[in-house]
């Protein structure tokens, strides 16, 4: 498995970034081709965390990873982020390797 994983620190206008993140970027994100599973939350603890949102996407591979970013979809996606996503945002995607028994 392949996982993509967005963390966004405190923006400027926190109201003005859930209302774009929520109605213009998550609905081009649900539209990425082969994502096993995606989620999102935007109640990260700032205290506890320098991050305030976080994005989740997993993937069967690293291959179905890159085909999913060359994609049209992957690269609207990609094109919105300098649109919403303040300064210290961190994308990492990495393969994913299950613990025994869990």
């Amino acid at each position: 498995m392949h996982q993509l994983l967005v963390l966004y620190p405190e923006p400027a206008d926190r109201a003005a970034f859930e209302q774009y993140y929520r109605t213009r970027h998550l609905p081009l994100a649900a539209r990425l081709p082969r994502v096993r599973a995606s989620r999102f939350s935007l109640a990260l603890d700032g205290a506890a965390s320098p991050y305030v949102a976080v994005f989740e996407a997993e993937f069967d591979s690293a291959e179905d990873f890159a085909a999913a970013m060359a994609s049209p979809e992957g690269q609207a996606v990609e094109a919105d982020v300098p649109n919403y996503a303040p300064p210290g945002t961190v994308v990492l995607d990495f393969p994913v390797e299950r613990l025994a028994g869990g």
